[in-house]
């Protein structure tokens, strides 16, 4: 948990993703990444560097018309004291009765995307923080280059005029192993997906290949991302960046840093 915090800091800092007052939603699956970035944005509120507040929300697509139960999620929020809210969509059967897509995951993440826009604003949110982890950055990276012919990404921080909402990555440096570690450390409430495709998708098979391309030349993902960073795609270069970094020092630029949660001190 602690190196994952050191992560979040390196990325909050770099890409000023957090500031005085801001009241950030985060988007919150069930899943084990958007739980472990509740966990580090609460946990990051203790050092007293920061003065925000965070509202857990969760989306419910209601696959197959079925309500998902999430009340283990709202255990956990109410144990570390975070205010929730679970929204009931319709968007499952929109995609995949109404709509039938062939390929679902654009649809279904467009819609999602501008219902958890409006249920952020809805709350009073000015920011809206979502899991994404640095595999994930490599995954869509790279999906777009060999997919689509083109090189970008997500950003890590982003401005959506029409909302008037800043959308923030704070776990951006953070390698998806160490939140998997993290989590089993902490034994997250993980909500299993419901979704019909779930581990039969375009990412999946990215993932794959990131996998064994790690395997056969080590240290491959540390370079797509250093690459990424030297070429500043899609603001990934940041305010402050000068050198590529390992996975190890990425969240400390170099230098070991550790963190007391009783004083905030490092």
């Amino acid at each position: 948990m602690q190196k994952l915090l050191g992560y979040l800091r390196r990325a909050v800092q770099e890409y000023s993703l957090i500031e005085n007052g801001d009241r950030i939603a985060v988007g919150i699956s069930g899943g084990k990444d958007s739980l472990m970035l509740l966990t580090a944005l609460r946990e990051f509120q203790r050092f007293g560097l920061i003065d925000y507040t965070v509202v857990g929300v969760t989306l419910d697509p209601q696959f197959d018309g079925v309500q998902t139960d999430y009340s283990a999620v709202a255990a956990y929020c109410e144990k570390i004291g975070v205010e929730y809210h679970v929204i009931r969509t319709q968007i499952g059967e929109i995609v995949f009765q109404h709509r039938q897509e062939r390929h679902p995951c654009s649809l279904c993440a467009k819609l999602r995307r501008g219902a958890l826009h409006d249920a952020a604003k809805d709350l009073g949110c000015n920011k809206l923080a979502l899991g994404h982890h640095m595999d994930d950055a490599l995954e869509t990276f790279l999906m777009n280059l060999f997919v689509e012919g083109r090189i970008g990404c997500y950003a890590p921080k982003s401005y959506l005029k029409r909302k008037d909402l800043t959308l923030i990555r704070p776990l951006s440096f953070a390698p998806e192993y160490d939140i998997i570690r993290a989590g089993r450390e902490i034994d997250l409430p993980v909500v299993k997906s419901r979704c019909p495709v779930d581990g039969h998708t375009m990412r999946e098979e990215m993932k794959t290949f990131i996998r064994e391309q790690e395997r056969t030349h080590r240290g491959f993902k540390t370079r797509v991302f250093g690459a990424m960073r030297r070429a500043n795609v899609d603001g990934w270069g940041g305010v402050t960046y000068k050198r590529d970094l390992s996975l190890d020092d990425v969240a400390t630029n170099g230098k070991a840093e550790k963190f007391h949660m009783r004083d905030g001190k490092k």
